[in-house]
């Protein structure tokens, strides 16, 4: 009666027919490290469910056997009737002092094996108790006082399914003894009418067996689902606190390298100011001509090198800020043209030296945007610096700015150098990462130009694009969403005289 219910179920969810089969194929022995653990766990729950409901209703079977011990009085001698009590009582007290015990035990130290071994053994005798009447109590010919047991068991036989429903070995020991008792009973008398009433015993006992499975099976794929439910919240609980400790440590880690560099960078810059002042002086022969001609290239190379690297610095330090989320933007209106105008002159003797050509491709009428004039200037620097350095003698570069339909505002550069390969399109935006022509060629750089101007344009709310032509050039694009975009009475409002504070223009950019 006990069969598999699904073959293609969860194979951690066995079922009592699996332990019965595992049983016939395994030693016996007087632990259960042979058994699945999940296994253990769910048969420790419905152990645990029995013992509860045994308790609860601890008073309800004393008093039914009470009641039934006065009214056999009308056939049985009072000692009669008093000792079979008194045995019944007993069995009960057994059952109960057990499951009083293996509530208050440890359960994950418990033997599960012995544990049903021992309530199958307690639950087999109280049935036996209760079969008892059967034998001692019944008269010949007293045909109302058969059906009055067979009817009394049969009651018992409900109420024993009642409180053991969901554990199987429980309700075979004690409802299928009485059960098969009230049959053999019934086929001593040789009379179609008690045939009747055992072979009725049996088939209400088969139907209670069917029944007491199918709620077995409920309560078991209930535990375990509650086990897998507890399993998957420790794991998340501890995945969190695994994520949030490595999310400090990293943190922590990033805030060590970010004071490091600062500290760092303040420190290079101060000898470096006087390296760079006096190569300088040296260049120039401010102090009169130097006896070897050969000593102001010297003092010019040291000059230039003074100079890159006073750029390195400063860039690590924008970058540091930026990561430490140290920038404040200080927003006002800005003109993209104007400032990409400005830089355009900056860079103009760079172009010259490199026989560049650039073009300036700026959209009439463009309008301005909300954000850090600095920040604006130190992007269109960067970008073109890129371009310049990338793009061989005679190449073409072009700063674009232009408005897109959703109202968005761009500024571009293009160039006609080689390119980025697009598998180092990710990694091009990573801080001190240099692609492979500057590391083939040796072009001057540390790889901070990109992350900076990723990390001002996310400051602004802003994203970075960079679309890319194998050998055929390379556009970067910061693209300003529409809110930074300042046109009609926005824009007039924020350029008004009276409005001087920051925070008045950020209000007024948000609601106007």
């Amino acid at each position: 009666m006990l069969n598999r219910t699904n073959n293609n179920a969860d194979p951690l969810s066995l079922s009592l027919a699996d332990s019965v089969d595992a049983a016939a194929q395994k030693p016996n022995t007087n632990d259960d490290s042979w058994q699945h653990p999940d296994q253990i766990a769910w048969q420790r729950d419905l152990l645990s469910l029995f013992a509860r409901n045994q308790m609860r209703v601890a008073l309800a079977l004393p008093a039914i056997a009470l009641l039934f011990a006065v009214a056999s009085l009308m056939w049985t001698p009072l000692t009669a009737a008093g000792g079979w009590l008194a045995c019944a009582l007993a069995a009960q007290a057994v059952q109960l002092h057990l499951c009083r015990h293996y509530e208050h035990s440890e359960k994950s130290h418990a033997r599960v094996a012995e544990w049903i071994g021992m309530l199958a053994a307690s639950e087999l005798l109280y049935a036996s108790c209760w079969s008892l009447p059967l034998f001692l109590f019944w008269k010949d010919g007293n045909d109302l006082q058969h059906i009055y047991l067979i009817a009394t068991l049969m009651s018992v036989v409900a109420v024993r399914i009642i409180i053991a429903n969901n554990f199987m070995p429980v309700v075979i020991a004690g409802s299928g003894f009485i059960t098969f008792a009230i049959a053999i009973r019934c086929l001593t008398e040789a009379s179609p009418l008690y045939i009747a009433l055992g072979a009725m015993a049996v088939i209400v006992e088969v139907f209670f067996i069917q029944l007491a499975r199918r709620l077995q099976e409920t309560a078991r794929d209930m535990l375990i689902f509650k086990a897998q439910r507890e399993r998957l919240i420790d794991e998340l609980h501890n995945a969190r606190e695994q994520a949030e400790a490595s999310r400090a440590t990293a943190e922590e880690a990033s805030r060590a390298k970010s004071r490091f560099l600062a500290t760092m960078s303040h420190e290079l810059r101060t000898p470096l100011n006087a390296i760079m002042g006096f190569s300088e002086i040296l260049s120039h022969e401010m102090m009169g001509p130097h006896a070897v001609s050969a000593y102001k290239s010297y003092s010019t190379d040291i000059h230039h090198s003074g100079n890159y690297l006073m750029h390195l610095i400063n860039d690590i330090l924008d970058l540091s800020r930026i990561e430490a989320g140290r920038v404040e933007l200080q927003e006002k209106p800005v003109s993209l043209t104007a400032i990409g105008e400005e830089c355009a002159r900056l860079l103009g003797l760079r172009v010259q030296d490199k026989k560049q050509d650039l073009k300036l491709n700026f959209e009439p009428n463009s309008p301005d945007i909300l954000g850090d004039e600095r920040s604006v200037r130190q992007m269109w620097l960067n970008l073109v610096a890129n371009a310049i350095k990338f793009t061989p003698r005679g190449g073409n570069i072009e700063m674009v700015v232009r408005r897109h339909d959703n109202g968005a505002l761009s500024l571009a550069v293009n160039d006609t150098g080689p390119g980025i390969p697009k598998h180092e399109l990710e990694a091009a935006m990573g801080a001190f990462t240099r692609g492979s022509l500057a590391t083939r060629h040796a072009i001057d750089g540390a790889g901070l130009g990109l992350p900076i101007i990723n990390g001002l344009a996310k400051l602004h709310g802003a994203e970075l694009q960079i679309k890319t032509r194998p050998g055929g050039g390379t556009e970067a694009i910061v693209v300003f969403p529409p809110n930074r975009v300042l046109d009609g009475p926005r824009a007039e409002l924020l350029a008004a005289d009276h409005i001087k504070s920051e925070s008045q223009r950020k209000l007024i950019a948000l609601t106007a």
